[in-house]
This record gives C-alpha cells, structure tokens and sequence, in this order.
C-alpha cells in the first residue's frame, strides 16, 4: 500500500515539475520570440532598388543607360470568382488606352504569376516610357486594381557600335535570380560583355526602408531608411575609334583590337559583325535568334576573346625567340629555302615557291619564309618550342575583364596524347611553326604577345577605366628572361623590315603615317593537297574557303605606345587586307591626338587638314 501511494506522489511531482518547466518556457523563455514575432506584426520593410549603373566611355559618352518609365501591375488574387469582373476592367482599361498589347497575353501573363501566396503586385507590363504614360496616369489609377510603379529599362546609345564590348541585360532566368537578390527583385541581370562581367557592381545596392503598420497594413511611422547605392562604369574605350573601325570594315568579318601598350587599356576592340544589343533587352523572336545563331559569319560570338583561329605567320617572331633562347640558332645562321621542304615522303611548301634562298632569321621574318622556320623548328624541338610559347601568354586566359575567354591551343606531345592517345609527329612541329595545323590562337593574345615584343613588358588587358570617380589600375609582368630581353631589338627590326623594307610583306599596303612595325600571316581554312604541284591563289578560292588574313603591329617603331591587331575573316593575305585598314587607324589615333604629331614620319597618309597642321607644328 505504502509503495503504491510513494508511486502516486511520484507521478504527481514529475506532473507538476512539467507543468512548471513548460509554463517557465512560455513566460520566460519564449518571451523574446514573441516580441520579434509581434514587431514584425508592426514593422513592414520595404526594400528599395537601385538603378542601374551607367557605362560611359572614356570621355564620359554615354553606352548604357537605364530609361525612365513605369510598370504597369494588378492587385493579386483577382482571378477568384468574385473578382474577376474587375480583373476584365482593368486590363480593357488598359486596352482603351494601349491598344497594342494582347488581351489573352496579358490574361496568361497575369495568371501565371497569380498564387494564393503571393500578396504583391502581380506586373502585367514592365516597362512603358514615361511620355507615353504620364498623360493616361490620372485615368489609370482611377481603376483600383490598377497600381503604376516606377520602372526602368536599359538603353544602348549607340546600338552595334561596341555591342561585344558593352554587352546587354535581359530577363534573369530561374538560377540567376535564386543566386542574385537584386536580379530577383529587377527581374533583369547582365548576359554579356561589361554587362555581365561587372555585373554586381552595374547592379548597385539595395535600399531599405522599415515602416511602422497598422492591422491594415497602412503605414504610420518611418523607422529607418537606407537609400538605394548606385555604381557607374568608366571604360578605357573611345567610341569614335570604335566607330571608325567599324566603318573600314564594312560588310568584311573579323575582328580588330587598339590597345596601350603601357597599361593594357583597350581604347577600342571590334569583332564583326556585330549586331544591335538593344533587341536583346525587350527579347527577341525565335526567328530572329536562329537567323542570327546560323549565320555562317557567327555575329554573335565575340570574336576577340572567343574567335580561335590558326595564327599563321603572326607568330614567328615569337618562334624566333624561342630558337635565340634555345641556343641552338645563331641570328645569322642561314637555311636555304628552295620554295619547299622534303619530310619522310611529304613535301612542306613556302609560300614562295620560287623560294628565298639563302636565309637568316632578319630575312626569314621580313619576307616570311616558311622553309627557315621548317628547318630551324626541326633543330630546337617542339618540347622547347611549345613550352616557350607558353610562357610568352599563349595556350592560356589574358584575364581580359570580359566573360568567356577561350584559351587557344599550343600543340605538343602531351597535348595529342591527352586528346588523340597518339604519337607525336615532325611533320606536326613543322606545321606548328608556321601558325597552321592544331595552334589556335585568339586575337587578344595576339595582340598581348605583340606588345610584349614591342615594351619587353606584358600588361593586364582590360577596358575598365574607373568606377565612380575612383581610377583602376593594374600591375604588368615580364614574360621574357635576360637572354630574350637582349635579343628583342632584333626582332623588333625585323618587324620593322616587314612593313619599311621593299621585300617586307606588309610594305606595299603600307600607308601609315607614323612608322609601324608589324607581321603579317595567312590563316589556312583548308589544306593543301600533296598532289598539287602549285599552289591556288587566294583569289581562286571560294569565299569560305579562303584564308584569314592577319596583321598585327606595334607604332611609333621609335617609342612603342599602341597595337592594332587585325584578322580579316576569308581576307586572303595579310598584308593586302589588312595592311591598308591597320595604317587607317594609326592615322586616326594621330588624328585624335593619341599620337603625338612629331612622330609623323609621311604626311601624305594624313587625311589633308591633318597634313597641313602636322607640318605646321614641325615648322614651328
């Protein structure tokens, strides 16, 4: 008896001990848990969006801006049977006075966004222009279930000029805005070029306000408020370079880079053609995307960062360095060039086939001879050849502040086992050399290797200048050892030689006021076949199956300060398509001061203003 009363008072004791701990939770514990959840009963917080950033060129022009206008939204829930009367006035409303939009669109539109969850604002039109608007908004906000918000949209000034640089916003998909908070709340996000890149600065930072509510929801008292942060873009690029390139090339495909040699700045970089981003942010139709995704000259791919091309000739220069810091080729060592070279049961062809005859490596890259840089690629190696390549910025990113860069490739042993499992051959090297068979290279790194030649030094390339009023700089490198250092100046005049010397390739398209130095180099699309004797011209090739024509330079020769690098797309040889196009452009670059006029060395290229105040200044 006396253990069933103990077991009794037990029970009741750890009833009450319960009872207890749950009642000192409730009053005690959870105390601050209900106070949140009560202040948020009260406090409503309202986020405020940014506008989104300008991007200006470098003396301030403007590339991209966002429009002023407004969002036409409905009240949720208005789909429920006792609403619907007044969803159907609201859009007719909005019909009577904007004719042009689609009743069942906007219906579908509405209905697709509506959830029972959903207590905001359902937008049924996002952007319309505040002209267009502002005359109807008494008669529009007259319906109740009809709310007019501001809204932006963006806009490209200049429409293709520049479009692979500057990029465009349009509708953030579904990953996009579960990673990006802002992107969520716009509804837009950057998808290419400057737009993408620097995308979370262009967004800016949210603002936020937290207001004191009634039980309505009616707001009462500001609590707090922090305003929306705007960031605004400079770029290194100067639109009326941009613009004038675009001119040269006209209807021609390919791409074209003016870039500082001392900071990297790229004042303008064109790939062609080029198409109007200002499509992309109100959508294009499926029609519009296929026609320009088919198209056999590829206006949607930036060209100057994505395009790879064999580089042809362009990289002998930096082959003859790797043969100088081999050790194994004297500048003046000669090879024979008879116009071909016999390997195992393949003949290996010069471009002349008449030949160079005896030739040393100033000659070889003057005159571009194919046979000096067979016989020298054979002596030195691949491994040493490839590896040196490497090392002077090809086969890897540039870190060009644009997204999607391709790397290129520098063909060696590794690289065909870990692609093909096969051996490596000596007809290969003697291909790769030369700029033709797997070396794909992208104009970018072109133009870096270029300047690096030209300075010693390599520079990050990039096209931002400031953000805000605060300046972005960059630091440089060196790619080259002592040993290539000392032999640069030979190179640097055989460059000379090729646009200066009557022999050099580029030297009859040559009309550049200011003395440049360069390479030029053929791109093969096809190959040639063992069995034909003599080579076809370029001008009897079908267009597609014609070579892309390279020209790459650096200028003043006496203080190097700029590259242009060019590729013509099917442009043949590359002195004769893009010999007289890359001089056009130095010319402008002294026009628009860019170059200092005392190192115009031949007048007569200026256009004639420019020539009559050039030899003014050299008078005074």
């Amino acid at each position: 008896m006396k253990r069933r009363i103990k077991l009794v008072l037990l029970l009741f004791a750890l009833f009450w001990m319960v009872l207890l701990s749950r009642l000192y939770y409730l009053s005690i514990k959870s105390n601050r848990y209900y106070e949140e959840l009560a202040m948020r009963n009260i406090i409503k917080t309202e986020y405020l969006l940014p506008a989104r950033g300008e991007i200006r060129d470098r003396d301030g022009r403007l590339l991209a801006i966002s429009k002023l206008g407004f969002r036409i939204a409905l009240q949720p829930h208005l789909s429920r049977k006792k609403s619907q009367h007044k969803l159907d006035a609201a859009i007719r409303t909005i019909l009577h006075l904007y004719p042009k939009f689609d009743y069942e669109k906007l219906l579908e539109s509405y209905r697709k966004q509506e959830s029972p969850y959903n207590h905001e604002p359902i937008t049924i039109i996002p952007f319309i222009p505040y002209d267009a608007l502002i005359g109807n908004f008494v008669t529009l906000t007259k319906e109740r279930s009809i709310l007019i918000e501001p809204a932006s949209r963006r806009f490209y000034p200049y429409g293709e000029t520049a479009s692979h640089i500057v990029g465009y916003v349009a509708r953030a998909d579904r990953e996009e805005v579960k990673e990006d908070p802002i992107a969520r709340r716009v509804g837009i996000t950057g998808k290419s070029g400057i737009e993408k890149y620097y995308n979370s600065l262009l967004e800016g930072e949210l603002g936020k306000k937290m207001l004191k509510v009634t039980a309505a929801n009616k707001p009462v008292e500001l609590l707090q408020e922090t305003k929306p942060v705007k960031h605004n873009i400079t770029l290194s690029v100067d639109i009326r370079l941009q613009r004038y390139i675009a001119a040269l090339f006209g209807t021609q495909s390919g791409a074209l880079i003016v870039m500082d040699t001392r900071d990297g700045s790229i004042l303008a970089a064109g790939s062609y053609p080029t198409y109007d981003i200002n499509r992309f942010v109100q959508g294009i139709t499926q029609k519009e995307w296929q026609a320009m995704i088919t198209d056999l000259d590829h206006p949607f791919t930036n060209k100057f960062i994505r395009g790879l091309y064999p580089p042809g000739s362009s990289t002998k220069p930096a082959v003859a360095l790797s043969f100088l810091d081999s050790g194994e080729i004297s500048p003046k060592e000669q090879f024979l060039c008879s116009g071909e070279m016999e390997l195992g049961k393949r003949k290996f062809r010069c471009w002349n086939k008449w030949g160079h005859g005896p030739t040393d490596m100033n000659k070889a890259i003057r005159e571009s001879c194919d046979v000096y840089f067979y016989k020298g690629g054979l002596r030195v190696g691949i491994d040493t050849i490839a590896t040196d390549l490497k090392r002077y910025g090809l086969g890897k990113k540039t870190d060009i502040d644009l997204p999607g860069e391709f790397i290129g490739t520098v063909p060696d042993r590794n690289w065909k086992i870990q692609k093909f499992g096969e051996a490596w051959y000596r007809g290969e090297t003697l291909n790769t050399v030369i700029g033709q068979g797997n070396f794909l290279v992208t104009p970018i790194q072109i133009a870096m290797l270029t300047s690096a030649i030209a300075t010693g030094h390599t520079p990050v390339p990039h096209f931002i200048a400031k953000i805000d009023d605060m300046n972005i700089s960059f630091a440089t490198a060196t790619l080259f050892n002592a040993k290539e250092r000392d032999a640069l100046g030979l190179i640097r005049h055989a460059m000379y030689e090729v646009c200066n010397h009557k022999k050099g390739t580029a030297f009859k398209h040559n009309i550049c006021a200011v003395t440049m130095a360069g390479k030029t180099g053929t791109s093969q699309v096809i190959g040639i076949p063992q069995e034909e004797k003599q080579r076809m011209s370029e001008d009897e090739l079908q267009y597609y199956q014609k070579s892309h024509a390279w020209f790459t330079t650096f200028a003043p020769y006496e203080k190097p300060r700029y590259v242009v690098t060019a590729i013509i797309e099917h442009g043949g040889h590359g002195g004769a398509a893009a010999g007289e196009m890359v001089s056009l452009v130095y010319n402008k670059l002294v026009e628009l001061g860019y170059i200092d006029k005392k190192y115009v060395t031949h007048p007569e290229f200026m256009a004639p203003s420019e020539q009559k105040s050039t030899t003014e200044q050299k008078e005074r």
